[in-house]
């Protein structure tokens, strides 16, 4: 990717890779979540065999997730730099693959793998719980979820191929979009937070909180988030659910952010886009496949690009005390006029502190 590289104030841009933006980064000591619930595993759970993918089935290899793409990046990288990385993820068998990987290539690793489905509380709960009784520390929690189901061209977000979701619910009668991209991640989130907390307090080390939203958060729904009919079907459209979805990432982060910095704290949360990334999604279909990629090399980045922003947010002195931010392209970046919309955020806490209670 070159065309749109012109370097931001961080001294970075959009070809900028994950190692590149963390070198001479030592994360030595510190402890790293890194986890995601990939839409494919998630439909695959619900027992959908086939899911509207241009050119038919969903390929089982593109499963989005910390076992695969910008997850297995960021924790590659994150590893590299000495931190020790949990990965969670739904499917045990890839992060057990990925963990091998990564310790075949880097030898001095610390990296392991946990269970966890960000669409189902239960799951949530359960993985939280362990991981509060494994005494491991707890200094950089990052979440990344589901990612777009539009293609590309049309959303710019950070993954093609899968056309419009149907309307589906989640184990705990949630909008499934909603579910595993928010509500999941809300709720590990609040489960994880007093260790956090302490774990700060006792290093005095900065303690961080990356979302991984989207540039889909500037199409929601028109009034943002429909609070009031969040599982209802009427009305539903895959898209702006989608947009919801990735607009309560940043919400999350903002409230998040203002109600740390408000009890003195020294953990920061921000949201931020990790870009349009190259796929060969469509590598049984030649003619689109080749033209995805022809194109994808100016415009698009590749999967070390793609976990760029999400390491320099987790890892880098620039953003030391910086809280309530939206990144892109491993700089600040301006979010959308709903992103920045206070009252929504703390409704939007509340809401969701009234779904998982």
């Amino acid at each position: 990717m070159w065309l749109f590289s012109r370097k931001g104030p961080s001294g970075f841009s959009s070809s900028s890779t994950a190692e590149e933006v963390t070198q001479g980064v030592d994360g030595t000591g510190l402890t790293a979540i890194v986890t995601a619930s990939g839409f494919n595993e998630v439909v695959e759970a619900f027992g959908y065999e086939e899911f509207p993918y241009v050119g038919g089935a969903a390929p089982r290899s593109h499963v989005i997730g910390a076992s695969s793409g910008i997850g297995t990046e960021t924790t590659r990288v994150l590893a590299l730099r000495g931190v020790h990385v949990v990965m969670g993820v739904r499917n045990m068998t890839a992060g057990r693959d990925v963990k091998e990987a990564i310790i075949k290539e880097i030898p001095t690793a610390k990296v392991d793998v946990m269970e966890l489905d960000l669409s189902s509380m239960a799951s949530v709960r359960k993985f939280a719980s362990e991981f509060n009784s494994s005494g491991l520390p707890l200094n950089i929690l990052i979440i990344l979820t589901n990612k777009s189901k539009f293609l590309v061209f049309f959303v710019g977000s950070n993954n093609a191929g899968l056309m419009a979701t149907p309307f589906m619910l989640s184990q705990d009668n949630v909008e499934l979009q909603f579910a595993t991209n928010h509500l999941g991640h809300f709720l590990l989130t609040n489960l994880l937070l007093d260790t956090m907390k302490n774990v700060a307090r006792e290093s005095n080390k900065e303690g961080r909180i990356v979302n991984v939203s989207s540039e889909g958060h500037r199409f929601p729904y028109r009034e943002g988030i429909r609070f009031n009919k969040i599982s209802d079907e009427s009305g539903y459209s895959s898209f702006f659910a989608y947009g919801q979805s990735k607009l309560a990432n940043v919400l999350h982060a903002n409230e998040l952010a203002r109600r740390l910095k408000e009890e003195g704290v020294e953990i920061t949360a921000n949201s931020l886009h990790p870009g349009a990334i190259v796929t060969n999604l469509f590598r049984h279909h030649g003619f689109v496949n080749g033209l995805v990629n022809m194109l994808g090399k100016f415009v698009l980045k590749n999967v070390q690009q793609g976990a760029a922003t999400t390491c320099y947010v987790a890892l880098h002195p620039q953003v030391k005390r910086v809280s309530g931010e939206y990144f892109l392209d491993s700089n600040i970046a301006k979010a959308s006029s709903h992103a920045k919309d206070t009252e929504l955020a703390k409704k939007l806490w509340d809401f969701s502190m009234s779904l998982i209670s």
